[in-house]
């Protein structure tokens, strides 16, 4: 049987034809990455996270993946916003936050990209650096203008990341925050060569992995799209 992967989607102002408004939009790249491992993507807009809207939208899905988009807002982990930090999305924090906690508490199979791995943290208590360059003196993480960056990913031994993908890879990257505290309950998986937390993992869950890089952004590897699956069809 094919499983269902809930992927929450961006909202965005979007352009067809004549029309320009607000909507919810997911890029192709992460679909294609989860279809590509053998699942049915079912797309999850950002909305009024109720217990119930977030427990039926649960209840039709086999695991959950949170995408990349704009900053987590700082004031949910008690700081004022840096200036180079993106206009705040509260609707698709609260809902992320929501939608990952009822996952942890159903032990729901959960991947986290990027901003995934930021809302997971801070949804838990952690904490974000908010803007590597003032941290590392450098923007290796982000060189803006949509391009991607390589580095080097290093992960734990014994770790389900350090399982999954061996000992050390080069990533994609797109990101200028990264996690600073790490929450309770979180372990981490791996690091860049810098130290700069590169991967987690929930300690409470059979499959909970979040990465600070974009793997949908490299398709000829599906190995973590591939693991999500596979712990969604063994559930």
């Amino acid at each position: 049987m094919t499983v269902a992967i809930g992927v929450t989607t961006y909202l965005e102002p979007v352009v067809m034809g004549l029309w320009s408004r607000p909507g919810s939009m997911l890029p192709q790249v992460y679909s294609d990455c989860v279809i590509g491992a053998g699942a049915a993507v079912v797309t999850l807009p950002p909305q009024p996270p109720t217990p119930e809207v977030v427990a039926r939208v649960l209840d039709g899905i086999d695991g959950l993946m949170l995408t990349g988009g704009k900053d987590v807002d700082a004031r949910l982990y008690g700081q004022q916003p840096h200036p180079e930090n993106d206009a705040p999305r509260p609707d698709r924090d609260a809902w992320e936050v929501a939608l990952v906690l009822a996952a942890i508490e159903r032990d729901l199979p959960f991947f986290g990209i990027c901003r995934g791995l930021q809302v997971l943290n801070v949804a838990l208590g952690g904490t974000l650096i908010q803007h590597l360059p003032d941290v590392l003196g450098s923007n290796r993480y982000s060189y803006g203008n949509a391009v991607f960056a390589d580095n080097p990913v290093i992960t734990v031994p014994g770790t389900s990341a350090a399982q999954i993908l061996g000992e050390s890879l080069t990533v994609k990257s797109y990101h200028h925050q990264a996690i600073d505290r790490v929450a309770e309950g979180l372990t981490v998986t791996a690091h860049g060569d810098d130290g700069v937390v590169q991967a987690v993992e929930v300690d409470a869950m059979t499959f909970g992995v979040a990465v600070q890089w974009h793997p949908e952004e490299t398709p000829d590897d599906l190995r973590l799209f591939e693991a999500l699956v596979a712990a969604a069809a063994s559930r």
